[in-house]
């Protein structure tokens, strides 16, 4: 019988999960616009498209290079969640 804890502790897993596999791609984003940024005001170039064309670039990178990792950890995920559901329901 699933208590509430039992509820509590799956979204914990799952947040924990969705956080770990989006963490590198936010993080490359992060630091490639920033140092963009820094880029720009130092040359006082605004260009749009300077800031968007590097971060896709530079994330596209870390998901091809993650990317098998990020599968591995979300079907390893998927696989526990799917094996405790008998145990979940009764």
């Amino acid at each position: 019988m699933m208590t509430p804890e039992m509820v509590v502790t799956i979204g914990q897993q799952a947040m924990q999960v969705t956080l770990m596999i989006s963490a590198p791609i936010l993080a490359v984003g992060l630091i490639t616009g920033l140092l963009v940024s820094i880029f720009q005001a130092a040359t006082q170039i605004n260009e749009m498209t300077l800031s968007f064309i590097p971060k896709l670039v530079a994330m596209f990178i870390t998901l091809v290079l993650a990317g098998p990792w990020m599968i591995g950890t979300l079907t390893d995920y998927i696989q526990r969640l799917y094996s405790s559901i008998p145990t979940l329901v009764g």
